[in-house]
Parts: C-alpha cells; structure tokens; sequence
C-alpha cells in the first residue's frame, strides 16, 4: 500500500493502518512522512517500538493500543521524505532510529533515457538520449529562472513518452525529428516569450539539420475556431496555439497547470478545448469532455479532502473525494477533467502528491484510497506557483500563458462584434479608432509614471472602460415587440455623443487608479493627447478632465439637449440647502467627488457591473456608499445587503450571511425576493 500522509493525520489513523499491516503482514509506504505533525510523530514512534520489539521476541501475538492482535513477521514499513521546505517537520530521534536511512542520488537521465527510448522502439537510442539530456541542461544554465520550470526527471519521462507516442504513429517518421518535436511539445507551452528564441536557439545548435515541423491539427483546429466563435471571442493566433499545447499535453501528462496572470485567458482556453473536442466525440481520439470545478481556497482543508468530526470521530467526506468518487463510478468513455480553480499553496495540494504521480491515488484520511480511472485529469488554474514545492511542479505539466501575447486588441474586436447595440453597430469603426488611438499609448504612458495604491492589469482597465461604455450604451437597446424605435433625435445624439462617452468612460478607468499626484499627471498627458487627436468636443479648460460629467439633458427643465454638454459636477445638483433641525453628525454635504461616484455607483449598479472602491481611510468610502444604498436605489427593484469583513471572517460565515438572506427558490437555487436584485456591499474587502 502506498498512502500519501498530510498534516491532518492523527496517530489513531496511524494506530489503524499499523493493526492492519501487522496482522496482514503487508508492506507499506508512507510518502511524505515529515508533513506529519511533530506531535503525531512521536506517538507513531511508540507504536513502531511496539511492534518491532513483537517482532524480535518472534511473538505470533501481542497487544497493541489496547487489542489483541495476529502479528506476522512479514510487515514491514517504508517512509519517504523530501528534506525540509513548507509544512515539513524533522523526524524525531526515537523515529530515526527505527528506520534504516538510504540517500537517493541525482540519477543518470542519460541512461534512463536511453533505456525508455528502446523500450519505445527506438534504433539509435543511446544518442537520443545524450540529445535529450544535452537540451534540458542547456535550458537550466540559460533560460530564466521560474518557479514554474521543472528540468527533473519527471519532465525526462514525459519528453520520452511523447516521442514514444509520436513514434507509434508515425513509425517510418525519422527519429531525430521525433525527439525535437517531442521536446517542443513538451517545453514550449511553459516557457515566457522572452525565454522562446533562447530555446529556438538551443535546439538549432542540438539538431542543426531540421527545422522545427508545422503541425497540422485539421480537424481540431476547425472544430476549436468554432468553439472560439460560439463564446463570442476573437480567433487569436496565441490562444488556438495554446489550445492545441493544452490537448498535446492531456495525451502525455494527466496533471497540468495553467499558469499566468489574471485575464490571460486561462478558462477560455480549457473550456474552448471541452468545447471542441464535444464537437469532434463521434471521431476517433477524440470524447465528449466533463468537468468538475472548484476553488480550493474558498474551503478549509477538511471541506477539501474530508475530516473526522472532533467530537464523534465520524468521518464526513470532502469535495474533492466526493468528485471522484463519482467520476472513478462514472464508466463512460468521456474524459473527465477535476478543475482546481484558485491559488496553489505547499499545504493543500501536497495532499495531492500521490495522484499527480504515477501512483494516480487520492490518499484520505479515513484510510480510504481513491484511484484515478484513465479517462480522469486533474487540471490547476493559478497565477503563479512563487509559494508551490518542488515536488508539486515537477509532476505537473505546465501551459503558460501570458496577457501581453494576447493583447488589448481582442478585448476591444469582441465588444465591438458582440457587445454593442444594433443602434450603436454603424460607430463600430470610430470607436475601434479611438481605442487605438488612446487606449495604447495610455497604458505605455501609465506603468511609467503613474503610482497606483492598488495594483491593477493592464486587461482590467480595458475592460473598466468598457464596462462605463456599456452603461451609456445599454440606453440604445430597443426589444422588439416591447420598445419603441430609436427616434432619429435619439440616433443623433448618439453619433454626437459616441466621442464624448469615450473620453468619459477612459477618465473614469484607466485615469482613476492613480493617486492625487497621478490624477494631476494623467489630467496634463490626457489633454495633450487629446489636442494631438484632434477631438470635436474636448473637456473645459477650467480644472481637471475629473471635474465634468457629459450631460446629455438640459440642466433647467429635463428635456433632452439635442447637444450633449460636459457640466461641472456640481452643477448637476440643486444648492445644498440645511435642512431644519437637522443632528450635526447626520449632515451629509454633498461634495464635488461625493456627487460623481454616486453618479458612477449608479450607473455600474443599474447595469450589473461590479465597483471596487478604494482609498486610505477617512476618504469616506463608506458613507458614500451607504447614503447612495439608503437613498438613491429604485426600492421596487433593488434591495441593499451589507456585509462587513474582518480578520476572523471566514467563506462559511461569508455563505451563511448570504444564504440567510436569500429566499429559498428552488432546489439549491437561492436568491432574492421574486422581482428584485440585491446590490451587495463589502466593507473592509481586504480585511
């Protein structure tokens, strides 16, 4: 038995496991043993004495934490240990001493090689195997160091295992263009773009008589373009190469992580792989896909895996145990792929050890072992792996992916194709011109000068700008059979008003994350930019770009203005009269910044967007907030929630404040009262 053991291990799970192996006289492995408590430990080392000293006296019988036990002379136990990183303790020395040490060396890959290349079927093996080696220390000594690169042994096998595939395909294909291609399809995926021409050029000086073959992926390519366009995204060249990385990598390796910053396009890119491999079920190679996903971090450990109940000692199974039970039950041919969606961290996903490498089972606490049935695989989605072990990057296949290949470009094409009005569809060239024109050249200007509190990317403040945009935009949609056409005044306005909705939707998203200091900055860089643009309706001269609102109704009596006007922020209230009687601590003066983020919280809110306010405190966050939830939402519509986070806030008290609540509409389907919309506030996100 080999059994993966992780921190939650008390020594009455051990105590259960040694009367099971000493009466069967098994042998087991425990992997991993120092993640064990020290505590536990300790205890675990009066145990083995126990047995041990049963076994000397050559006892047929004896008694171990209070049974009767058969003892047979056969049962032995061995351990493995990684020397010490996170959530590691050392052995102690009553434990050392029970256990014959044994130091496991660096092997010769080279021969390891060699042997796995003739089993593979392969003639001219041995220089096969010195060119494989060749290439993963010339990597190591001059690429850039990652926490996601891994040049060990596992990624040996996994080159080795794709040339042995590639190989049984295309057997007369000639043997050194199976290892090259095999080495691509295995490194590329994971390397950053400033990494890529050093491969390139490491592998011209290994194989300088080939060049690097073009693949063709026929029918999957086509069926993934589709995918691509079901989901209302561009058909980017970066994305269908990483497509075709993700399904190369599910034939060799069933662990892999994605990995790069946020809006990379991590989940589009296995959900267009699910998509198109469904279309392609009735060819061959190819099966529909089922996906289980979960976050790991929104969870305890023992939510995670299972637990013991403190009180009970009954066992309560975990999520992840859950999902695969069902999927190990599940016989179809489909592939089955468990999504972890969320942050990787030494302490939970060592509890995956063992079903990341060849051993393919979930060890749980219970004593319980799950074993992974071929068509499964586990699939992680993270940012980045600064806090992962060693141990878990080498046995996961890594896909990198990077925003910067991606670009803005896709954002802007996919909004225009897919987002905009009918009304709005005929601007679609002069809106794309004016994200060309500015929204580039910002964000370049921006990472150089500007100084944000809080740290944002560069696809987010797209995406900000085009979320204000939908707001003014969604004013133009006409459902047929309920409104009215769109009056030609209203078209009007809007081809006035398209320019000026830009500028504001750009200033109150990629020029609202600096501070002050910045906001002065971008104020100057931004009217400059504009006067080289040559823009028909520029903001005032008087103040800041932040000081104006673009008013598309006449001030004095509420009907349309035919020509849309920016008014300073305060003009677009009456005089603040003081109301009679009124306590001191409940006056709220309305102010310049008080006026225009109730303003934006309106128009996000009315359209469903999300709105992360920030500021050091005193700024007044809150009571903005609350005086726009208390005054300025539609009562039959919307409904204020309010949750303040601390320290000691937990995901289980966060879901049990929501779920209480809510109304009860369906089986697991719970929402607010029939009709209306909950507008939630966080207080104290970061807490």
């Amino acid at each position: 038995v080999v059994f993966n053991c992780s921190d939650s291990l008390d020594y009455k799970a051990m105590g259960k496991f040694f009367k099971g192996l000493a009466s069967a006289g098994a042998w087991a492995c425990f992997d991993e043993f120092n993640r064990i408590d020290i505590e536990v430990l300790s205890v675990i080392a009066q145990q083995m004495i126990t047995i041990v000293a049963a076994i000397k006296n050559r006892q047929k019988r004896f008694l171990f934490e209070g049974c009767d036990i058969v003892l047979k002379d056969s049962f032995a136990v061995f351990i493995t240990m990684n020397p010490g990183y996170a959530g590691r303790t050392e052995l102690p020395d009553n434990l050392q001493a029970l256990f014959r040490p044994m130091s496991m060396m660096v092997p010769d890959y080279g021969l390891i090689g060699e042997i796995m290349f003739i089993s593979f079927g392969f003639g001219d093996a041995q220089r096969l195997g010195r060119t494989m080696v060749a290439t993963f220390r010339l990597c190591s000594e001059q690429l850039s160091s990652q926490s996601h690169y891994d040049y060990g042994m596992r990624a040996v096998k996994t080159v080795i295992v794709a040339g042995g595939r590639l190989k049984a395909e295309e057997p007369d294909e000639s043997e050194e263009m199976l290892l090259l291609r095999a080495l691509v399809d295995v490194n590329v995926p994971k390397f950053l773009s400033m990494d890529l021409p050093l491969f390139a050029g490491i592998i011209k000086d290994l194989f300088p008589t080939l060049d690097t073959p073009e693949i063709d992926n026929g029918k999957l390519e086509v069926a993934m373009r589709e995918a691509i366009r079901d989901q209302g995204l561009q058909e980017h060249h970066f994305l269908i190469t990483k497509v075709i990385e993700l399904y190369m990598m599910t034939l060799v390796r069933h662990g892999m992580m994605l990995v790069g910053p946020t809006g990379g396009g991590k989940t589009k890119c296995y959900k267009t792989l699910q998509q198109a491999m469904g279309k392609l079920r009735e060819e061959e190679d190819f099966e529909a896909v089922k996906t289980f996903i979960l976050n790991p971090k929104s969870i305890t450990m023992g939510q995670l895996y299972g637990q013991f109940d403190d009180i009970t000692h009954e066992w309560s199974d975990g999520i992840v145990a859950n999902g695969m039970r069902d999927f190990v039950v599940d016989t179809s041919p489909e592939k089955k792929w468990i999504m972890f969606d969320g942050p990787v961290d030494a302490i939970w996903i060592e509890n995956m050890n063992t079903v990341l490498d060849d051993n393919k089972k979930l060890c749980l606490n219970s004593g319980e072992i799950i074993k992974m049935s071929e068509e499964m695989t586990m699939m992680f989605e993270v940012e980045d792996l600064a806090v992962a072990s060693p141990a878990t990057v080498s046995r996961c296949g890594m896909i990198y992916m990077e925003p910067r290949s991606l670009g803005l470009d896709v954002l802007v094409k996919s909004w225009i194709q897919y987002r905009l009005p009918e009304a709005a569809k005929q601007h679609g060239e002069q809106l794309q011109k004016l994200f060309d024109d500015y929204l580039d050249p910002c964000i370049f200007w921006l990472r150089r000068n500007i100084e944000e509190p809080v740290p944002t990317v560069d696809n987010n403040l797209c995406m900000s700008c085009l979320n204000v945009m939908d707001c003014y935009m969604n004013t133009y949609i006409v459902k047929e059979g309920i409104d009215e056409p769109l009056s030609k005044h209203r078209l009007d306005q809007l081809a006035k008003t398209i320019e000026p909705m830009f500028l504001f939707a750009f200033t109150w998203s990629l020029g609202c994350t600096g501070d002050l200091n910045g906001r002065e900055k971008f104020d100057k860089w931004f009217r400059g930019h504009m006067q080289e643009k040559g823009v028909q309706m520029p903001f005032p001269d008087e103040g800041m770009v932040y000081d104006y609102v673009l008013d598309t109704y006449s001030t004095q009596d509420g009907k349309a203005n035919p020509d849309p006007q920016w008014v300073n922020w305060l003009d677009t209230r009456p005089e603040f009269e003081m109301p009679k009687g009124a306590e001191f601590q409940d006056m709220i003066i309305p102010t310049k910044d008080s006026i225009c983020y109730t303003y934006l919280f309106d128009i996000l809110a009315n359209n469903q967007k999300m709105c992360l306010h920030t500021g050091v405190s005193g700024t007044g966050k809150t009571v903005n907030i609350m005086r726009y939830l208390q005054q300025g939402l539609n009562p039959s519509k919307q409904m204020p929630l309010t949750l303040t986070f601390s320290a000691q806030t937990s995901a289980n008290m966060t879901q049990d404040i929501l779920d209480g609540k809510m109304d009860k509409r369906r089986k697991g389907v719970f929402g607010p009262p029939a009709g209306k919309q909950y507008i939630i506030l966080v207080d104290d996100l970061n807490m």
